[in-house]
């Protein structure tokens, strides 16, 4: 979620057929379209490519056959330990500002990261720019 910007949802449906490459396809996404495209680090398709062969999970299998709840606390366990309250949506967030911060277009962080239709709703997730962050940019831009 943190990394691809998926709805953890999206994640929980995941099975060996959809990775392909380097992207993972999601089927019946939220938008109503019949599949979107998420696309990953290599790194983290090598690990998703590793589990599920370790494990032996078939190609129509869930690669992760947990309950939304059990998802849910897995996130807010791993939360706790670092002493954050942190929820699973928080990690889509995450991608986003993320990318954004690091210089990433917000068409980009919009229509492949977040996959909305609006650029105004990845706006608004992606909040308010503090006056530091401010200056920081202006001075990479033209210091």
């Amino acid at each position: 979620m943190a990394r691809g910007g998926m709805r953890i949802g999206e994640v929980l449906k995941i099975t060996p057929d959809d990775i392909a490459d380097n992207k993972l396809i999601i089927r019946r996404p939220k938008s109503g379209k019949e599949s979107e495209v998420v696309f990953i680090p290599k790194k983290l398709m090598a690990k998703l490519n590793e589990y599920v062969a370790t494990f032996g999970i078939n190609s129509s299998e869930r690669i992760f056959p947990i309950s939304y709840t059990a998802a849910w606390m897995i996130v807010k366990k791993a939360g706790k330990i670092i002493e954050v309250d942190l929820r699973p949506h928080d990690l889509r967030r995450h991608a986003a500002t993320y990318a954004s911060r690091s210089g990433t277009p917000l068409e980009i962080v919009s229509k492949i990261i977040l996959r909305h239709a609006d650029l105004s709703t990845t706006q608004r997730y992606l909040g308010k720019v503090n006056d530091s962050e401010a200056v920081r940019w202006i001075e990479n831009l033209h210091g």
